[in-house]
């Protein structure tokens, strides 16, 4: 039997119980007045998991390399957790693509958990929920969490502040660089793969990629983005984008970086519950009298909305 006491979910979703897990991370998609507990009583749990970020433009083939990467660790001897972004139903708020339809060989494997999130209607792609599942997915003792995003654009930057190592996956018809440069991908990117690389136009484009990280400014301590071939259907250079990955790791151990990305992490964290939590309470301030009110004199233009953001503040405060 599942447990209520979010205590007691979490010590058997730590000990292994799949079921518990599944609840818990739900738990923390409800977004109510539990959730707060449960992130209270998971975060001394939290913070030796690898996190890494799987992005691109849709049709990439990110799951198909996800599945190629996942195989690969469990190999290796590491547990894994898999969150595939999907995008929000419009009505209900949860994931359109479901995690049944991804990855079907590792399901029977204790090893491996995957699970499908919404972004919940966040343009930066991830919602705060995806990455409180990181934190469960984290105190859970998986070694390595995989976060594949829904897709990627100039807003969809999210993955950066989550993931330790941003993984950008990019085929031929992505177009060129410059394109590339545009959708701000030169900046997050950790690791290039070119997918479907035995297509034309792949080796013009891992050209003007090597040309444009090498035409960043960097020194003999920084990291230098690798772009790596791969064709994910066949398992080519999958095992290459592995290695450079793990030297990636090594690297934020070895310079600090790894320290710095989780201060801007919980940075963000902070912000987020900040945000969340003043919207709870704006929205509560528009059911009163005086919020209602105020609206009204919004729609009759007798107040203007800067002038009537600063009431509703002062009412929300109060």
């Amino acid at each position: 039997m599942i447990p209520s006491d979010p205590k007691e979910l979490i010590d058997q979703a730590r000990a292994g119980d799949r079921a518990c897990l599944a609840r818990l991370i739900s738990r923390i998609e409800h977004r109510n007045h539990e959730t707060k507990t449960i992130v209270e009583l998971l975060y001394r749990y939290t913070g030796r998991a690898e996190v890494w970020g799987i992005t691109g433009p849709p049709g990439a083939g990110k799951s198909t390399l996800v599945d190629r990467l996942l195989t690969k660790l469990r190999a290796e001897g590491k547990r894994v957790a898999v969150i595939a972004v999907d995008p929000s139903s419009p009505f209900s708020g949860g994931a359109i693509l479901g995690d049944r339809i991804r990855m079907q060989s590792h399901t029977a494997d204790s090893g491996v958990y995957i699970r499908s999130l919404g972004t919940r209607g966040r343009h930066g792609g991830l919602s705060h929920s995806t990455k409180e599942a990181v934190l469960a997915l984290d105190a859970a003792d998986f070694d390595v969490i995989l976060v594949e995003t829904a897709g990627v654009g100039q807003t969809e930057l999210d993955i950066l502040r989550l993931a330790q190592t941003v993984i950008v996956i990019l085929v031929p018809e992505s177009g060129d660089s410059i394109q590339v440069m545009k959708a701000g991908l030169m900046e997050i990117a950790d690791v290039f793969a070119v997918n479907k690389s035995d297509r034309p136009e792949a080796d013009k484009l891992v050209k003007e990629l090597t040309l444009n990280i090498g035409l960043n400014p960097h020194d003999e301590k920084s990291w230098i983005t690798p772009v790596c071939k791969t064709e994910a259907n066949r398992d080519v250079g999958v095992e290459e984008l592995l290695k450079q990955i793990h030297l990636h790791q090594e690297y934020l151990n070895r310079s600090g970086a790894r320290v710095a990305k989780t201060r801007a992490f919980l940075r963000e964290e902070l912000v987020d519950i900040l945000i969340e939590d003043l919207r709870v309470s704006l929205g509560a301030v528009f059911e009163t009298e005086g919020g209602k009110d105020l609206l009204e004199k919004l729609l009759s233009k007798e107040i203007a909305p800067y002038e009537a953001a600063k009431v509703l503040a002062g009412q929300s405060s109060g």
